[in-house]
C-alpha cells in the first residue's frame, strides 16, 4: 500500500501472529479472503485463509494494529463510517463485530443466516446493516439491534453476489446476483425500484450460449454517478451512470481488456484503475474524456505502482489463471423427466433380477427337497 512519503508498505501475513490455543486442526494458507478501508481510509483491515482478523491504522503511517482470531472463514467485511466497529462475515452465516477502539477485544456475534454469507454493507450513517446470502435473500436490520429486521430486498434468483449502499444516494442499495442481473432497491421498505439484464448488454460478446454474468467487483464514483462491474471470469469492465431521480442505471462502456482482472476501483476525481492478471502491464489506469474512458499509460503514479507489483509478483502469480470462485454456488439444474425416467428404468431392472434371482432360489430348494425326500431301497 502506497504511504504518504510515497515509500511502499507491504506486510506479510505469514508472518503473523498464528493461533497457539490448539482450537482446530484445519490448517489454513495466508491467502487474503477479504478487505476494505474504513470510509475515511484511516483503517484497514483483512482476514485470511488462517483465519485472522488483521487490523492497521493507515495514518499518519501504516501499522498494525491487531491481530484477532475468528470462528470461520470470512467471505467479507466491513468498517463503520464511526470507525469504532469491524463487522465481518463467515461461511457459516454469522456476523461478528470486532471492536476498533478496543483492539484487542473478541468478537459478538451480531446475526446470523441459515446460509452463507455472501457479503456485508453498512449505510453511511451507520444505522443499519445489510447482509446478502446464498440463498437469495438480502437482509436489513438495526445495527444496534440486529435482531430487529426492518426489511427483506427478495427478487434475485440466485446467490447475491455483491451489494452496494450508493454513497450520495443513502436509501438506495445496488446488488448483484448469479442471475445475471444488477438490481436498485430502496432497501428500508425492501422495494426494488430497477432491474438491469446484464444478458442483454454483454450477450452480443458471450463465448457460450449459458454465459453467466456474476458481478464480482462494484466500484462507485459520486462524481457523476459511475457505477463500474467486473464479471467473474470475463476480461471486460462495464460502466454505468446512476441516473438518482429515475432510481435507475444507464448503460455508458464497456473497457474490453487482454486478460482477466481481480479488482477495479475509482478514485474520488473518477480515474478508474483496473488490476489484471498479467505481469507486464498489472495496473491499468482509464480517465473519462467526453464521456468516454480513455486508457492512461503516461501517467508517473501509473507506472511508479505498477513497478511496485511486477517486483512483488511472487504474491499474485499463484493466483493467474485461477477458475471461477462462483461456480460451485449455483443451483443445480437437471431434466426432471429425464431423472425421473431413468430413476423408474434403473427401479424395474432392480425388480426384475430380484424375481429372477427368488424364481432361480425356488427351483433351487424345489429341486433339492425332492432328492432328499427320494425313497431308499
Amino acid at each position: 500500500f502506497p504511504c504518504s512519503d510515497e515509500s511502499l508498505f507491504v506486510y506479510d501475513c505469514s508472518s503473523a501472529e498464528k493461533q497457539q490455543d490448539g482450537k482446530g486442526t484445519d490448517k489454513g494458507s495466508d491467502d487474503i479472503l477479504a478487505f476494505a478501508f474504513s470510509p475515511s481510509g484511516g483503517y484497514f483491515a483483512l482476514t485470511d485463509d488462517n483465519k485472522r482478523l488483521i487490523l492497521f491504522r493507515t495514518k499518519p503511517s501504516w501499522e498494525c494494529v491487531s491481530v484477532r482470531f475468528v470462528n470461520r472463514r470470512c467471505t467479507s467485511l466491513v468498517i463503520t463510517a464511526a470507525e469504532d466497529k469491524i463487522f465481518v462475515a463467515d461461511k457459516s452465516g454469522d456476523v461478528y463485530s470486532y471492536s476498533i477502539t478496543e483492539p484487542k477485544a473478541d468478537g459478538k456475534l451480531e446475526l446470523g443466516h441459515v446460509s452463507l454469507l455472501m457479503d456485508v454493507a453498512l449505510s453511511a450513517d451507520d444505522q443499519y446493516i445489510l447482509t446478502a446470502d446464498r440463498d437469495e435473500k438480502i437482509r436489513v436490520s438495526l445495527t444496534k439491534a440486529p435482531y430487529s429486521i426492518v426489511s427483506y430486498c427478495m427478487g434475485h434468483r440466485e446467490f447475491v453476489s455483491k451489494i452496494l449502499v450508493i454513497p450520495n444516494c443513502p436509501d438506495l442499495l445496488l446488488s448483484a446476483s448469479g442471475d445475471s442481473t444488477l438490481r436498485l432497491w430502496e432497501y428500508k421498505s425492501g422495494e426494488e425500484v430497477h432491474c438491469c439484464q446484464l444478458s442483454t448488454i454483454c450477450g452480443p460478446q458471450a463465448t457460450k450460449p449459458d454465459q453467466k454474468y456474476t458481478v464480482s467487483r462494484i466500484t462507485y464514483c459520486c462524481q457523476g454517478g459511475y457505477v463500474a462491474i467486473l464479471c467473474d471470469s470475463i476480461p471486460t469492465v462495464y460502466v454505468f451512470q446512476l441516473d438518482a431521480t429515475a432510481q435507475q442505471l444507464l448503460y455508458k462502456q464497456q473497457i474490453s481488456l487482454k486478460h482477466k482482472s481481480w479488482d477495479i476501483a475509482f478514485e474520488e476525481i473518477g480515474d478508474l484503475w483496473i488490476l489484471q492478471e498479467d505481469k507486464e502491464a498489472p495496473l491499468l489506469l482509464y480517465r473519462a474524456c467526453d464521456g468516454q474512458w480513455k486508457a492512461v499509460t503516461d501517467d508517473k503514479g501509473l507506472q511508479k505502482m505498477s513497478k511496485y507489483i511486477q517486483d512483488n509478483w511472487t504474491v499474485f502469480e499463484g493466483f493467474v489463471g485461477a477458475g471461477s470462485y462462483y461456480s460451485h454456488l449455483y443451483k443445480a439444474s437437471f431434466d426432471n423427466m429425464d431423472e425421473y425416467l431413468q430413476r423408474k428404468e434403473k427401479r424395474l431392472q432392480q425388480q426384475k433380477k430380484k424375481k429372477q434371482d427368488l424364481q432361480h432360489g425356488s427351483g433351487g430348494q424345489a429341486k433339492k427337497k425332492m432328492k432328499t425326500e427320494e425313497p431308499s431301497l
